[in-house]
Parts: C-alpha cells; structure tokens; sequence
C-alpha cells in the first residue's frame, strides 16, 4: 500500500469513527436521555474530536518506588528526577501517568502516602551518588535532589520518609544550614 493510501485509509477510519459517534448521539436523543450539547454539526466535529483525544490517551496508576512508578502491570515507568524531587515524591506514593497519542509521559501525585520528617548527615558515595544517614539507618536520595540543594559531604537535611514503613529512598525537604 502506497504512503498516499495509508494516508487515505487514516482519514477514512477517522470520519468513521465521528459517524458512529454522531449515530451514537442520535440514538440516545431518540431514547429520550439527556445530551451535554446541540445536534449542529460543529458541536458534534468538537464533541467527536474531544472523545478521539480522550481514546489516544493512555492512563495508569502506580506506585513511586524512590526513582520509577511500578504499574498494574509490573512495568516500570522512569518518573523524571526533576519532577520527583520537586514535588518531595516519597516512596509508595500513589501516581497517575497520562501518556498521549504523541508518546509524552505526565506524571501526576493523586495520593501521598503518610509522611514522616527525620534528620539525617549527607554522604557523599561518589561523584554522582549521595546517601542520608539518620538514626542508624541510611536512605537513597535522587541526584536531582542533591544537585538542585547542593549538598555537599556533612550537610544536615530534614528528609522525608513513609511514615511506619520500611524504605530505602528519602526525598530532601530542605538543608539545615550551619551556623559559625
């Protein structure tokens, strides 16, 4: 098939698609139930075009395990460290990922686990890794999160933790500056 008659069959899919959609209207006009907008022609091209956008879509809940959101169906998907660390992402949050016709990823926080604050000392892994020791125990944090508070080796952070749950991550809620 030749790229003109991809093309063809495309927009043909899609004008059937709006017909099924305008006899789909009707037929609920015939049986009396109740229509959010007039049967013009334009109203119903808006109302088709707004239901194929909402079909392009893609959306999955899952749970933020420190770096990735874990799906229903065990596959992770990357959370960007940006995002994360700017909104204090703590592990087992719950996530909603809308991934459009156009493959773009938008993460969105719907349900924030319970949190508790600690304070911990900074340690520096190496060059690219930071870890957070607090009351014998040592958490991860993003490498966004300690570029964007430039921590360096022996900061003092409150971090935030899931409240009565065992973690390995910890997100940074601000850096305890030291005083001379």
């Amino acid at each position: 098939m030749s790229k003109k008659q991809n093309i063809d069959v495309i927009l043909l899919k899609k004008k059937l698609q709006k017909a099924e959609f305008i006899i789909k209207e009707a037929l609920k006009l015939l049986a009396g139930e109740q229509v959010n907008f007039d049967l013009s022609q334009d109203d119903l091209i808006i109302k088709a075009k707004k239901q194929e956008i909402i079909e392009a879509e893609k959306i999955i809940e899952g749970v933020f395990d420190g770096q990735n959101m874990l799906g229903p169906d065990e596959k992770m998907y990357p959370v960007p460290a940006n995002y994360a660390s700017k909104s204090k992402l703590v592990e087992g949050d719950v996530l909603k990922l809308t991934i459009s016709e156009d493959g773009t990823f938008v993460f969105k926080q719907i349900g924030p686990i319970e949190r508790n604050k600690m304070i911990g000392q900074v340690r520096q892994v190496n060059k690219d890794e930071y870890i957070i020791e607090s009351e014998d125990k040592t958490f991860k944090i993003l490498l966004a999160s300690a570029t964007y508070f430039k921590l360096e080796d022996g900061d003092t952070v409150t971090i935030v933790v899931p409240k009565g749950k065992e973690s390995s991550w910890a997100t940074i809620e601000n850096v305890i500056k030291k005083i001379l």
